[in-house]
Order: structure tokens, then sequence, then C-alpha cells
């Protein structure tokens, strides 16, 4: 069994890892289902903050893949999200080599129809590559892909989190006003979706540098081998050096892309189908598609009462042998009864006359009465005790679902406070 999270989330084996944390297939006790759950190694504040703005992003769409929910247990914390199986755009790659020109031209749009919905809630994603763009598994079928990880994206008008010249991204998928230190926009998405659409015709990495220099020296260059010239037409518009000169949304490219698409030949009789097939690999001991298998801890028996009338009852021995085992007694001394006080003459009863108050008058303690063996039966003798004093009432504090969340919050706090101060 794995470890579980605030009573929910049982995490079964590690898929992958990140700079800022773990992601683990983990089983959702709540909902009986498998989901991916990503684990944050770090808890610096820096680290936090870009954790809370991740989990903070809400989006529904079939092709991205956004933070469902949240959860965090003593010192960790991880958001959850749907589990995707079938790998990533590099494990396509890496299956199949080159794809074909119109397999390219359905993941390109799907792709720009969830980029241009996360353009749309002000959120420039800033970190598109083929390994953060996964795939369902559809076999043979329609390819169906989803647009994940927006650990260093950030709304439009947020403050930044790292210096004005500092990049953040991956080397390779680099717009070139990012090396320049502008201001995160639609327009570097864009460039990144034109150089991954490059890596699914070639099959390798592009060279952005060599290709921007070639932009600009020599202007827009002819289709490469292998990729249809309407095609390029679309892709040379996405990588312009100037952003400019470059598409401005992605819902445009789009109607370029559908344009271009009509006018692809058709593909060959002898082209291999491409097939997005489970990466994942099989389940854990202990882990069936249904949840855990382990059974679980019986509980501990509850002893049940046995009835009166079955219960076995002792037979008391005769009485002849009761007096055979007895020890001899010894005569008790006849009792004498002891001389009593002279007690107070009182008036006969004249029957009740109503109250009438009188002064209280003590009476004596009643007296010992003989027992059975000749001894004295004494009254216990009577103290004073101080009333108790009340216990002191402890207040519960907050349940951890809300002390977390005020100590996570907090903790944001402090960091943006502490960087505003630095920007000073």
């Amino acid at each position: 069994m794995g470890e579980v999270f605030a009573g929910r989330y049982e995490l079964v084996d590690p898929i992958g890892r990140g700079g800022a944390g773990a992601v683990w297939r983990a089983w959702d006790h709540r909902r009986r289902r498998y989901v991916a759950a990503k684990v944050l190694l770090q808890s610096d504040a820096h680290t936090l903050l870009r954790f809370v703005r991740e989990q903070a992003l809400r989006i529904d769409h079939p092709h991205v893949l956004a933070p469902a929910s949240w959860a965090a247990d003593d010192d960790k914390v991880l958001f959850t999200m749907d589990l995707v199986a079938g790998g990533s755009l590099a494990h396509v790659i890496g299956n199949h080599g080159p794809l074909p020109p119109r397999f390219v031209c359905t993941l390109l749009d799907q792709l720009l129809s969830g980029l241009a919905t996360v353009h749309a809630e002000g959120v420039v994603h800033r970190d598109i590559k083929p390994a953060n763009i996964l795939m369902e598994v559809t076999g043979a079928g329609r390819p169906h892909l989803r647009l994940s990880d927006f650990g260093i994206s950030m709304r439009k008008g947020e403050p930044r989190l790292t210096e004005t010249n500092y990049v953040v991204g991956t080397p390779g998928y680099f717009a070139p006003e990012q090396l320049l230190g502008a201001e995160p926009d639609f327009t570097a998405d864009l460039f990144a979706v034109g150089l991954v659409a490059l890596y699914l015709l070639k099959g390798s990495r592009p060279d952005s540098q060599a290709l921007v220099e070639h932009f600009r020296v020599y202007g827009t260059p002819g289709a490469p081998e292998g990729i249809p010239e309407p095609l390029w037409q679309v892709l040379a518009g996405l990588l312009q050096p100037d952003p400019q000169a470059r598409f401005r949304t992605a819902s445009g490219v789009r109607k370029a892309l559908s344009a271009a698409v009509e006018l692809l030949p058709e593909p060959g009789p002898g082209e291999v189908p491409v097939e997005i097939v489970d990466q994942l690999g099989p389940l854990p001991a202990g882990f069936g598609p249904e949840g855990p298998t382990a059974p679980a801890p019986a509980p501990a028996p509850v002893p049940v009462p046995v009835p009166a009338q079955e219960q076995p009852v002792q037979q008391a021995p005769p009485v002849q042998q009761v007096a055979q085992q007895a020890p001899p007694v010894q005569q008790a001394e006849p009792y004498q009864q002891p001389p009593q006080p002279p007690q107070p003459q009182h008036q006969p009863y004249q029957g009740y006359q109503g109250y009438q108050p009188t002064a209280q008058v003590s009476s004596p303690p009643p007296l010992p009465r003989p027992s059975g063996t000749g001894s004295f039966h004494l009254p216990p003798p009577v103290t004073q005790t101080a009333p108790a004093a009340p216990a002191p009432v402890r207040r519960p504090g907050p349940p951890p679902k809300v002390a977390v969340p005020v100590l996570l919050l907090a903790l944001v706090s402090f960091a943006v406070g502490f960087w505003a101060l630095t920007q000073i």
C-alpha cells in the first residue's frame, strides 16, 4: 500500500519528474479512479508561489490538462489532474519517427484549440514543447492530445517571479524576444508551436537559433524537404523572428491551417497508421484496474454477551459438606448492653399544630449497634472536602483542512511581500 495524502489520494508509482515536483499515478479513494498527482519536492517560498499559481488554474477544455484539485498533508502538498497514459509527443516520435503531414495537422489543430482557450483566460503558457503535450491512448484511431504543465505560466499583467533579464523555459523552444527579456506574450507561445510542428514533421528538434538567423538574413526560406508548401506557409507565419510579423492569435492560425489542409495530397496506400499505445506500464502489486486489491485488515472481534439462560450455573455444595469443610468457630461471649446515657425527657405528642420555629438543637450522634459477632459497626468519619476547582476548558483549534490552506496563503503573502521589497 502506498502513502495516502489527506486520507484521499494514495500514491501508487512515479510516472514522471519535473523541476519542481514528481508526478505519481495515484488512486482517488473518493472518486474511485486513478489520477495523476504532482507532489511538490521543494518548500521554499518561490517554488511554493509557483505551485499555488499552477494549482489555481482552472481551464475546462478537452485539449488542456489543468489541475483539478489539491491536498496538503503536514509539510507536503500536491495537486491532481486526469491521468493521461499515452505518453508525450516525444514518445510518439521515438516510436514512429517523422509523422505524416495530415496527422501533424490534426495534432496542431487540437493544440491550437486548447491554446486559444488558455490565451482567452489571459494566460501565457511559456513552456510549450513536445514533452508537455500528452497523448490519450487511442490506438490507430483519431489522436487526442492534452496541453499540460502550467508550472511557469502566468497571466498577463501579473508580477513576474524572476528578474527581468532572467529567461524561464526550455532551451530550443524560446522565441527570440524571450531571449531578450521581453514580457511574456501570446506570440511567444505561437512561435513555440511552430517549432513543435517542425519537430513532428522532421523527427528531430530543430535548430531554432539557426532558423531565426536565416529568416533575418535571407527572409522566409523555401519549404524544407518533406513538408508540403501550403503547410510550410502556415509554419513560416509562426516562426517569424519579429513578433509583429507573426500570427497574433491561435484562432487565426487554425483558420490558416484549415485552408492549408484542403491543399495537402491524400495519404498514399502504403502509409503506416500512427498508433498511440499505453506508455505507463502495468500497475504494481497490490493495485488493479478497480483500485487497491490488498484486503483491508479485519476488524477486531467484538465479544458477544452470553444470554443469562445459557450461562453455566454452579450448584452450591450440600450443607453437610460445607459444615464439614468449615473451620471450627469459637463461641463468642454473650453480648452485654453498654450503659446508656440518660435520655432527655420529652412531652407526649399532642398532634400536629402547624409549623412553629424553634431553636436548633444539635442531637447527639447515633450510637453504634453491635454486629452479629459482637463487634461494632462504626460510622465512617465525616470529613469536610473543599470543592474541586473547575478544570480549564481547552478550545479546539481549527481542523487541518482549514489550518493548512491558511498557512500556505500566509507563506505566499510573505513571499510576495519579500519579493516586492527586493524590487524597491
